[in-house]
């Protein structure tokens, strides 16, 4: 009969939390993927929502967003997200920052490494590979402006080869379809078979600030924004600094 009592009395006491907890849906690119996951999984503990998120690319998100799809929060680049903001898509002054990453440049494991600890280093490594992996996101984007840059966007057109929306440049390197690859160190720090090199030189760098915006058709909107507080506290930074970004 006790042990029937502390049973209901517990019961009770859980019954709240588990009234007011959510399945927020979630929405990103895959650039913050790692640290956000090691958060969200201490959030599901202490909050006791719980988190489905879909990981794409950019290209693939703005696809799902624009074909209606239901979210309550949605990550990706900054400027994304206040292009989303402008298409109705994301609710106005949401947009919270979570991370930044810059550029960095991989070979295939095992494989030597190139120097490219300046620009000539740069320019001089890319001319002599034989072949250069790059994506449709961010990462990618800002590298055809590299290559430019180096007065050499001629001269390696013919060695690019660029990854479909949502595949990690990794794939291509450690499959050996490009010799060396380019994209946000945090995509590139952690993929298997491959060797991260470094960053670009710091005055060809430029960081990506990643981003978190409320989906304006939002079910679980509150909950949304208690999630993003929680990856964004000052307390998620040693989280977000261990998978290759800083906090934003």
């Amino acid at each position: 009969m006790k042990t029937a009592s502390i049973i209901a009395a517990a019961s009770a006491l859980l019954l709240p939390s588990m009234a007011n907890a959510a399945e927020i849906k979630v929405v990103s690119t895959r650039a913050t993927q790692e640290a956000y996951l090691e958060l969200v999984a201490q959030f599901e503990k202490t909050s006791g929502h719980k988190v489905t998120t879909v990981f794409t690319g950019t290209l693939n998100v703005q696809k799902r967003l624009a074909h209606g799809e239901p979210y309550d929060l949605i990550i990706m680049a900054g400027p994304a997200i206040d292009d989303q903001i402008k298409l109705g898509k994301a609710v106005a002054g949401s947009r919270v920052d979570f991370a930044k990453s810059g550029t960095g440049l991989a070979v295939r494991k095992g494989a030597a490494k190139p120097d490219i600890s300046s620009a000539d280093a740069l320019k001089k490594t890319l001319l002599a590979a034989k072949s250069i992996g790059y994506s449709t996101g961010p990462s990618g984007l800002y590298m055809l402006s590299v290559f430019e840059k180096l007065g050499i966007a001629d001269q390696v057109k013919g060695k690019l080869k660029q990854t479909p929306s949502g595949v990690f440049v990794g794939t291509l390197i450690a499959s050996g379809e490009t010799e060396v690859g380019f994209q946000q160190i945090s995509e590139l720090v952690h993929f298997a078979g491959i060797d991260y090199v470094g960053p670009l030189p710091g005055e060809l760098q430029r960081m990506t600030v990643f981003s978190a915006g409320i989906h304006a058709g939002a079910k679980q909107a509150g909950a949304a924004r208690a999630l993003v507080k929680f990856i964004t506290a000052p307390a998620a930074a040693s989280v977000i600094k261990k998978h290759g970004l800083d906090p934003a």
